[in-house]
């Protein structure tokens, strides 16, 4: 048996000690090394990422170009350029030197020749592509508000793999949300990627940052979520000027990785939908700064969209017609006392006594929804329409819901003691537990919890605060603020555990090649300091360490000898 050889893991552990934490992290995460790796030094880490399978790994994460410089070293013997040298020993695929450790070479030989990059077909934009992306974009930014706005009102379901469940999918298209399931995963994925849905578990919820984004502008939706495709795309896509590179390429962008096309394909399907990409894969006017790093011109597209409008038209029948695209803050507001029938440049919605009472319930008022109505009507508030809203606000508030500051009880009171009792047997409500007190009832349960549960029973119910003024209750469940997982957080425990076992490289790297001989009963050669300041070399079989000794039997004198690890020289195979 002889001493493994490990030139190049102690190279490489001599690369990893003189990271820092934010470096040493990030190398970590390219690598996709787990937290939880049990490594206990700089060479256990070397050893880890020069292991072939992790290797083979690591690969395939490796961009176009450090990749093609790397086979072309490996297989015809052509010399790195110094860029290709820094950037492969940047991600632990070579020495500082620029010699590529073997453990990578054998990976790359074993791959074999990569294909050749496809060329891409010259091709350009005409008026009509541009046309194409910009009401695809529309389109996309309009469905995905209403996906957002259907997932407020109930969260999404989230299937284990991570996607949207069928039930939803059917419900999204049923309400006019999107025109086919099969677009559903697509709006999701980016609605995830501009963080304006956090998958949780089984749901998916919108974030606080996705209820802001419904809020403004299309042109402000439609950017903020562009800029985000554009910053999440895998860097092997992305130029240095902070762009991405031609579409055509990106099949080829990992050569290593062979699962790459098709990740490819479902990012060219994103930035497509979104109108940052052609059919042909070319950028539509207002995206080509995007792709060359700069921000997108928003103006140019506004301009190829139909206008929006910031009025409508109120009808006797209970009817909203807005005779083009209605303006995001307007839709917002108007879907909370209205249902949307259609969804067209010219969209409908209809009123009714439950649409009104849900208004009512969220906060409205009878004089919030007449002022609301008449600012924004052509056609001034129909009799009809007035009279729904004044005959439910005259009905809601019969039932009041406060919680009581002195037990923490929930009281639900009213001044019709009939619809109390009503209240009272309600089947559908005796998970409430409520019980009588007196001329009210009262709930263990959360003011919230009862509130939302009478409206629910579509009881004409009004939250309360101490001083019986009404109060608004959202309902809206919110993802929580994700906390940044920053490298150095994620990989705190391990950077701790290698910058601690840190000590002298020599040292311990002769410790290391001790123990490995040790654990296979090598017969290894060990050149030792004397007193007299000559060295003499015996060969040993090494039989045990500790107690900063190394203990082995001679094997020419066929006696053990216990030798100072201080007075080791050097060790090496025997010859």
């Amino acid at each position: 048996m002889t001493v493994p050889a490990a030139t190049d893991q102690r190279v490489l552990a001599s690369m990893l000690a003189t990271l820092s934490a934010p470096e040493l992290a990030a190398l970590l995460t390219a690598r996709g090394i787990s937290p939880t790796v049990g490594w206990r030094d700089f060479f256990d880490a070397a050893d880890g990422m020069l292991e072939p399978t992790a290797v083979s790994r690591a690969l395939e994460s490796l961009p176009a170009t450090p990749a093609r410089a790397l086979s072309a070293a490996v297989l015809t013997g052509s010399a790195l350029t110094d860029a290709a040298a820094a950037d492969l020993a940047e991600r632990a695929f070579a020495g500082t030197d620029g010699q590529i450790f073997d453990a990578v070479a054998d990976a790359v030989r074993q791959v074999g020749a990569l294909a050749p990059p496809t060329a891409p077909a010259a091709s350009t934009n005409n008026a009509s592509d541009d046309a194409t992306a910009a009401e695809r974009a529309f389109t996309s930014a309009a469905s995905l508000a209403d996906i957002l706005l259907l997932c407020l009102e109930t969260p999404l379901g989230r299937i284990g793999s991570g996607s949207l469940g069928a039930v939803d999918r059917r419900r999204l298209v049923e309400a006019g949300a999107i025109p086919a399931v099969e677009d559903a995963d697509l709006l999701v994925e980016i609605a995830e990627t501009g963080g304006l849905l956090t998958g949780r578990e089984r749901t998916f919820l919108v974030s606080p940052v996705g209820r802001e984004w419904l809020r403004t502008t299309t042109a402000a939706r439609w950017e903020s979520i562009a800029l985000a495709l554009r910053d999440a795309l895998p860097a092997g896509l992305r130029e240095p000027t902070g762009g991405w590179i031609p579409a055509p390429e990106w099949p080829d962008a990992y050569p290593f990785d062979r699962s790459w096309p098709a990740v490819a394909t479902e990012w060219r399907r994103r930035l497509t939908a979104w109108g940052l990409l052609t059919d042909e894969g070319t950028e539509p006017t207002w995206a080509a700064p995007l792709a060359r790093g700069a921000h997108a011109d928003t103006a140019s597209w506004e301009r190829m969209l139909p206008p929006e409008v910031d009025r409508v038209y109120l009808q006797n029948d209970l009817t909203a017609i807005a005779p083009g695209p209605l303006a995001p803050e307007l839709d917002v507001r108007l879907r909370t006392m209205a249902r949307r029938e259609s969804r067209a440049q010219a969209s409908t919605y209809r009123f009714t006594a439950d649409t009104v009472a849900a208004a009512i319930t969220g906060g409205e008022t009878a004089e919030s929804l007449r002022d609301f109505l008449q600012k924004l009507s052509l056609t001034g508030l129909p009799q009809p329409l007035a009279y729904v809203i004044d005959s439910t606000a005259a009905r809601h508030g019969r039932v009041r819901v406060h919680r009581d500051a002195d037990t923490g009880l929930t009281r639900v009171t009213s001044a019709d003691p009939a619809l109390l009792a009503t209240i009272a047997v309600d089947q559908a409500l005796r998970p409430l537990g409520l019980v009588d007190d007196g001329d009210e009832l009262v709930s263990r349960a959360a003011h919230d919890t009862v509130f939302w549960a009478l409206a629910d029973a579509k009881y004409p119910v009004i939250a309360v605060d101490a001083q019986g003024a009404p109060r608004t209750l959202d309902r809206a469940r919110l993802a929580g603020d994700t906390p940044l997982d920053a490298p150095v957080q994620r990989y705190a425990a391990l950077l701790e555990r290698l910058h601690a076992s840190a000590s002298d490289g020599d040292e311990a790297w002769l410790e290391r090649e001790l123990d490995h001989a040790v654990r296979a009963r090598a017969i290894v050669d060990v050149d030792v300091a004397l007193p007299d300041g000559t060295t003499r070399t015996f060969r040993l079989e090494a039989t045990g360490l500790g107690g900063g000794r190394l203990r082995g039997r001679d094997r020419g004198a066929d006696v053990e000898r216990t030798l100072p690890l201080t007075s080791i020289v050097s060790v090496r195979p025997a010859g």
